[in-house]
């Protein structure tokens, strides 16, 4: 079976973007209009999953999982991380109480954050919106979670900014490998 890395976090955060902008093929997504408080925001949402695929130089394709922001859609979270060897968590600093965002998803995926050996990465979309804001706040906050992660700020249409988010969650993996523990590929 492939490497399968998962996108969560909120409506919005930029999970879709993120994919389309490094997938070397063209997304599966499963966009619907929105008819809740999510019309609110956007005008569509992702209802069970965004497909993507990454080629690495060494001819190994990643393949990438974007789940549904909106908790009604939990239940995918946990069927699109089976097998999954990391995840990339979005986070949109523009939303009322992002700090909550992060406690919300960090709680929903911890299972699969511990079993895959804490491979994790945070990216913090919209950044610059709030005034004064850092990703300190969040660096401490997952401290408090017993969570010692990369995070960074990214624009999910930059393919750069997310590549260097799958780059840094590789690492994690790699150091995983090189520690002995094993790594999941169900």
């Amino acid at each position: 079976m492939q490497p399968k890395i998962i996108f969560a976090g909120p409506v919005g955060a930029g999970k879709t973007t993120a994919i389309a902008a490094v997938s070397d093929i063209t997304v599966v997504s499963t966009e619907a209009r929105a008819t809740d408080e999510v019309a609110r925001i956007k005008d569509s949402t992702t209802v069970a999953m965004d497909y993507g695929v990454l080629r690495l130089e060494s001819g190994t394709e990643v393949h990438l999982y974007g789940t549904p922001g909106q908790e009604r859609f939990r239940f995918m979270w946990e069927i699109l991380t089976l097998g999954g060897l990391g995840l990339v968590l979005l986070l949109d600093d523009s939303r009322p109480d992002p700090l909550a965002d992060l406690d919300l998803y960090v709680g929903a995926f911890r299972s699969f954050i511990d079993s895959t050996g804490q491979a994790l990465v945070v990216g913090v979309t919209r950044l610059t919106r709030r005034p004064g804001a850092t990703l300190d706040r969040y660096r401490h906050r997952l401290d408090a979670l017993g969570l010692c992660v990369p995070v960074f700020e990214v624009d999910g249409r930059a393919r750069e900014d997310v590549r260097c988010l799958l780059m840094a969650l590789m690492t994690l993996l790699d150091e995983r490998v090189r520690r002995g523990a094993p790594v999941r590929l169900q």
